[in-house]
């Protein structure tokens, strides 16, 4: 078997495997990589083949430690591939670990889109994989709990498992005039981050710059692997929700809505209209991302799990966030200064957060 290096010119060929395996993600896209190139992080991409088929793939982002001649390799939602292949796996991990022997790295991160019960922590430590063990809400880089509903049946079949009170606020939107936009051009970046930095200051969450989600907007929503969707009631823009496509999957992956007009459900009306969108492109499932692990109705993310339970869906949990020590010593003191980062990463939202600066989770 051979692990070979991605460039460009296999872009298909990586993008093909990847969107195919059932356990595919759009984190793993070459194009992710790139979005992720414009925020600092470098992009590598790793191919195995015995000659005959593709066996796994990865996509692993390269972040620089500040100070140090060293680097972290993190592959969200990776790696792609059978994980009961345990020959496979094991040469994709003698693969990343050469990769890693050059770029100087001292960990490589995993949070593989394998829900728990399906990939056992005893699976992935036997190979060598320290489980990281994070909280029931976002303490993790991605998100360990969210909903996903199948949509491979009719819409009239999918909208009827809705709750009665989500199927009430679908049709009220509509009662009420809320109309939903698909056809938006990047023009429509400007209202729909607008509405993102409102929700941040609501919420009190930092936002990146728009000229992020002006680069998802080339690498992703012009090749058609996501798409903007814009909620207006009486002429205005009043939320707005951007979704990715990868294979024959959806993932709602950023929502924005203002402080007025809530009361017309615009949220809901988007999410059907998302979902109608991705039975249009023949999509099997749709993710509605993260929600707390946390179902107490005490807990202040609970609105979160009810709205995003009234659509049908289901409730999954992922086997979490590993980490694959290359450098015993450096990872140590990682593990030292990692959390105090995170620490003094939240305070200062906390404080930008006051300010009204706005942000996001994502």
């Amino acid at each position: 078997m051979r692990v070979r290096s991605i460039t460009n010119n296999d872009r298909k060929t990586f993008n093909r495997f990847v969107s195919n395996h059932p356990k595919g993600h759009i984190l793993q896209s070459f194009e992710w990589g790139e979005v992720k190139a414009s925020t600092g992080w470098k992009p590598h991409r790793l191919l195995l083949d015995d000659g005959n088929r593709v066996r796994a793939g990865v996509s692993i982002l390269e972040r620089r430690l500040p100070g140090l001649n060293k680097t972290i390799f993190y592959a969200p939602r990776g790696p792609v591939l059978d994980f009961d292949d345990r020959e496979a796996f094991g040469a994709l991990i003698r693969g990343v670990r050469d990769l890693a022997k050059e770029r100087k790295a001292i960990l490589w991160k995993i949070d593989p889109d394998i829900p728990k019960p399906l990939l056992p922590a005893s699976h992935l430590e036997a190979l060598g994989f320290r489980s990281l063990g994070r909280g029931l809400n976002f303490e993790g880089v991605q998100p360990r709990f969210v909903f996903r509903l199948s949509i491979t049946d009719t819409l009239e079949e999918i909208f009827a498992q809705f709750s009665q009170k989500t199927r009430y606020n679908i049709r009220l939107a509509e009662r009420k005039g809320v109309t939903v936009r698909s056809d938006c051009t990047e023009a429509d970046l400007v209202p729909f981050y607008d509405l993102l930095k409102e929700t941040c200051r609501r919420d009190g969450f930092l936002v990146r710059g728009i000229e992020y989600y002006r680069v998802i907007w080339r690498e992703l929503v012009e090749r058609d692997l996501a798409r903007l969707f814009v909620a207006e009631y009486e002429g205005r823009p009043i939320a707005a929700k951007l979704s990715f496509l990868f294979g024959d999957k959806v993932w709602y992956v950023y929502g924005a809505s203002g402080n007025t007009y809530r009361n017309v459900m615009p949220n809901h009306a988007l999410q059907w209209a998302m979902i109608g969108w991705a039975k249009s492109r023949s999509c099997t499932m749709y993710d509605f991302r993260g929600v707390s692990g946390d179902i107490n109705p005490d807990n202040p993310l609970y609105g979160l799990y009810r709205f995003k339970k009234g659509f049908g869906g289901e409730f999954v949990e992922f086997t979490g966030e590993y980490d694959y020590v290359l450098s015993p010593a450096f990872y140590h003191l990682w593990n030292w200064g990692e959390p105090r980062y995170r620490h003094l990463r939240g305070r200062l939202a906390d404080l930008r957060g006051r300010r009204g600066s706005g942000g996001e989770s994502t």
